[in-house]
């Protein structure tokens, strides 16, 4: 419980700042940010209205593994294709059958198609390629093609006299 301050025969409880920023903050986000949202978003067509899952990538030895978020899918709704130095991952999030959009109060969760291309930084063997699906997450392995990995040029740097 904050203290009392007696200040000019009142008393007063002191000036928190950061909680009063804090609730300012809060308030404005309810009142004023959340509905403007709401208006500009309901206006967007559906077409525009796509999301785009969180995607990283990294090599494994001769391999590159991309890792895709994709939380809420069925397996059968993702689809995963690659040349020699792109992979290419598209599908759909439907929305929970049965749930009609007047009952729900708060969704924050992007439903839609989506399409991701993600350029791969060396060319790789499209013949040798593993995707696994699980709780969530696509992984995707993919192997570096031979002959391609990057050699090590030892250059000689020499003074320059003038």
């Amino acid at each position: 419980m904050p203290a009392e301050i007696f200040r000019f025969g009142r008393v007063q409880t002191p000036f928190r700042p950061i909680r009063e920023l804090e609730e300012m903050r809060r308030k404005v986000d309810e009142d004023i940010v959340r509905p403007i949202m709401h208006a500009v978003w309901e206006r967007v067509p559906e077409e525009l209205k796509t999301w785009s899952p969180s995607i990283e990538t990294f090599e494994k030895g001769d391999n590159l593994v991309v890792k895709a978020e994709l939380p809420g899918m069925k397996q059968e709704d993702i689809e995963v294709s690659a040349t020699d130095d792109k992979l290419t991952v598209k599908g759909e999030r439907r929305r929970e059958a049965g749930v009609k959009e007047e009952e729900y109060h708060l969704s924050e969760v992007a439903y839609g198609s989506f399409y991701r291309t993600v350029e791969l930084p060396f060319n790789v063997d499209t013949r040798n390629i593993e995707a696994n699906y699980e709780d969530g997450i696509l992984k995707v392995t993919l192997q570096r093609v031979a002959g391609s990995k990057p050699k090590k040029v030892t250059i000689q740097v020499k003074k320059v006299t003038t």
